[in-house]
């Protein structure tokens, strides 16, 4: 029996992908060990979106090469999306592995290996950007048995001038609605409790199979199936979050009122300059009408600051837009200058200094904001995932409004049991962080607020 590892870079994109390989490989008789002293085998399943992405996969590589020579691993096989994104000049940069494959081969992932196994010879794999689903029960679960990401579309046909995604992943491929019907009753059965979709664009979905937009179908049919409790969705576009997905989330019992919506900024000029749709003042109204059908919904986004050509003036508009907005989380990225995109050759590039300045006030501006967010939470009650000991007195979980790996926590006195779902009263709260008492075992599967006071917006629009 061949001992494969497999190394996992960048997103949850890639995390459910390295799944679907460990699955594959597992059922065609291959031994997937993360922690093996010596491998047959080492995958390499590596990120491209940005700059500090390529330099951690070229470093991780050049160290299995390394690794490989001083016989601690066989074979090297290089995969994903910075393979797909540089193609066969990959291994100029980071020779000396076995095999250099794209994206999109999960399925046939014991045939690569096999090949590579056989050959003295560098294996390319490299064609157009396609993407083949896996056979639902081969995937491994490595994470939190009561937790899993399904992905329900790869690629993305947006045009942003800034992104790289649809060069290495391809135009968005759905994946068909019973499959995902399929794949979800799978996780259901062994012990997933909590589905978190994902996609470039969740909003996009079915449009390429069925001609219609179709999350909300999709979003009854996982409500109906048994086992899950919650159904998180990652990520909204803008102009496409209809009345009729708000009208769905809003009516679904196990749809959490969550709402992760990229915006990437909110002045006209900078986002028409970015080929993103819409404005501040429409965004605003979005959210106004979120609110309304969903009171208590948490609202993420994320922002670029120090976009070519992106002034004072915008940056100052940005955050004064983000106090009125008053959303429950916001990431922000340094403007990263990617080669391939439209963003590479725009003038009026911004300093280095001024893109740090820039994110280091908006950060500070949107602590001040969430804290107040988390503030309004005292007192009332809340259904909490627990995940994890934080010490030997409290309990580390996480609400409707935290995504994993990505959000805040829950902090609950006591040693409840990883994986239970309990109803906790919030007693302190920080800017990212809630702490709370455990009332009962929560029976609700919505995960919305147990007191008699809704949640409203702390500055109401």
């Amino acid at each position: 029996m061949k001992t494969v590892r497999i190394i996992t870079l960048g997103c949850a994109k890639n995390e459910v992908d390295s799944e679907e390989i460990a699955g594959v490989l597992a059922n065609k008789g291959f031994r997937v060990d993360a922690a093996a002293e010596f491998a047959d085998v080492t995958v390499i399943n590596t990120c491209g979106f940005l700059q500090a992405a390529r330099d951690e996969g070229i470093a991780t590589i050049r160290a299995a090469v390394e690794e490989k020579r001083n016989g601690r691993t066989g074979k090297v096989i290089v995969a994903g999306c910075l393979a797909q994104r540089i193609g066969k000049d990959i291994a100029k940069v980071a020779p000396g592995a076995d095999a250099y494959v794209g994206v999109g081969h999960m399925e046939r992932f014991d045939e690569i290996v096999e090949l590579t196994i056989g050959s003295n010879d560098t294996y390319f794999e490299i064609p157009p950007p396609h993407h083949r689903w896996a056979d639902v029960p081969t995937r491994a679960r490595s994470g939190a048995p009561w937790s899993a990401y399904l992905k329900i579309s790869e690629g993305c046909d947006h045009k942003c001038t800034f992104c790289t995604i649809p060069s290495f992943r391809g135009m968005h491929q759905s994946k068909p609605i019973e499959r995902v019907e399929s794949e979800a009753k799978h996780l259901a059965r062994t012990g997933v409790r909590e589905i978190n979709l994902i996609a470039q664009d969740v909003t996009q979905y079915g449009y390429d199979l069925y001609r219609e937009f179709t999350l909300p179908k999709l979003l009854a049919k996982l409500n109906d199936v048994e086992g899950i409790d919650w159904v998180r969705l990652l990520y909204f576009y803008p102009n496409r979050l209809t009345d009729e997905v708000i009208d769905a989330m809003s009516s679904l019992d196990k749809v959490l009122p969550y709402i992760d919506i990229p915006l990437q900024h909110v002045h006209p000029e900078v986002l028409r300059s970015m080929k993103r749709p819409w404005d501040g003042d429409r965004y605003l109204k979005l959210f106004e009408k979120l609110r309304r059908a969903m009171p208590d919904c948490a609202i993420r986004t994320t922002f670029i600051v120090g976009f070519p050509g992106e002034t004072e003036q915008h940056f100052d508009y940005l955050i004064d837009w983000m106090k009125e907005a008053m959303l429950d989380r916001v990431g922000a990225f340094v403007f990263s200058r990617e080669p391939g995109t439209l963003a590479y050759d725009m003038p009026n590039q911004v300093s280095a200094k001024v893109k740090r300045s820039r994110y280091d006030r908006l950060m500070k501006t949107q602590q001040l904001i969430s804290l107040e967010k988390n503030r309004s939470w005292l007192g009332k009650r809340i259904q909490v995932l627990i995940e994890q000991p934080a010490d030997e007195n409290w309990m580390a979980g996480r609400s409707f409004r935290d995504a994993p790996e990505i959000d805040g926590l829950v902090y609950v006195q006591g040693t409840e049991i990883p994986g239970e779902m309990i109803e906790v009263e919030v007693i302190d709260a920080e800017e990212y962080d809630l702490y709370a008492k455990p009332i009962r075992r929560a029976r609700n599967t919505r995960g919305r607020v147990k007191s008699l006071r809704m949640v409203a917006p702390s500055n109401p629009l």
